[in-house]
């Protein structure tokens, strides 16, 4: 059974950083594409950022360019989601994902229906 672990969620303040982790169970990770989508309470599930299999391609939503970093370490079959400069409109349930694609792939995935795995979500709260 695939499993999906988010870690690094909590409270900071406006202007803060961290840093979330996902262990993925994946016998094949360096196989998938990785994603970051989060959810605000009453609002729809948004894409956050995607890294490809081969760790070579990375694409944001405009809102956290800049801000936010997504990278993977194959070896630790481990994806991340640096956070700096947070604002309270990041606040949200961050999810990762896992879509198949192909080993060493540049191909980005954007979209929710992609990705096949899903964790269960970590908590982000801004103050302001």
């Amino acid at each position: 059974q695939v499993q999906l672990v988010e870690s690094g969620g909590g409270l900071v303040q406006a202007g803060g950083s961290l840093r979330l982790s996902c262990a993925a169970s994946l016998r094949t990770f360096n196989s998938y594409a990785m994603g970051w989508f989060r959810q605000a309470p009453g609002k729809e599930r948004e894409f956050v950022a995607a890294i490809s299999a081969g760790a070579g391609s990375t694409t944001y939503v405009d809102s956290v360019k800049g801000r936010f970093t997504i990278s993977r370490d194959n070896a630790k079959n481990t994806v991340y989601l640096q956070m700096n400069s947070l604002k309270p409109e990041d606040a949200a349930v961050y999810y990762c994902a896992a879509g198949a694609t192909s080993p060493i792939s540049s191909r980005l995935l954007t979209a929710e229906y992609q990705y096949r795995y899903w964790g269960q979500g970590t908590q982000v709260t801004v103050s302001s």
